[in-house]
C-alpha cells in the first residue's frame, strides 16, 4: 500500500489469475481482496495418463485510513497486476507547512514553540 497526495494506491500481483477471478470491496472502512486460484495439469503418453487439479481461495483486508472516499474507489487489473485506488478527501491531503529558515550559524533543531 502507498500514501500518495491524493489517495492510497494498492497493488498486488497476481499472476495466472483473470479479472473475473478477483473481487474487491469496501465495507465498514475496510478493504478486501479475495479471489480463488484454479489451476488442471494433464499429462498423457502412451500407457498412461495423469490429471492434476488444483484450487485454493485466499483473501486480504487492510483498514482504511481515516479521510478516504471510500465510494470513489477504482480498480483495475492488467497483466497479473490489480491496482486500487482510494481517493482522499479534500481536508485529509496532505498539506506543506513552512519552517522557518534557519539562522546562519544555528545548529539547533526546530521546535514547535
Amino acid at each position: 500500500m502507498m500514501d500518495r497526495k491524493e489517495k492510497i494506491v494498492l497493488r498486488a500481483d497476481l499472476p495466472e489469475l483473470e479479472q473475473k477471478d478477483v473481487e474487491v470491496s469496501v465495507e465498514n472502512n475496510t478493504l478486501t481482496v479475495r479471489g480463488e486460484r484454479k489451476a488442471e495439469k494433464e499429462t498423457k503418453d502412451n500407457d498412461y495418463y495423469a490429471g492434476e487439479r488444483r484450487t485454493g481461495a485466499f483473501f486480504r483486508s487492510v483498514t482504511l485510513p481515516p479521510g478516504v472516499d471510500a465510494e470513489k474507489v477504482r480498480a483495475s487489473f492488467r497483466n497479473g497486476v490489480l491496482e486500487v485506488h482510494v481517493p482522499k478527501t479534500n481536508e485529509a491531503r496532505a498539506k506543506k507547512i513552512a519552517r522557518p529558515p534557519a539562522r546562519s550559524g544555528d545548529n539547533r533543531p526546530v521546535t514547535d514553540p
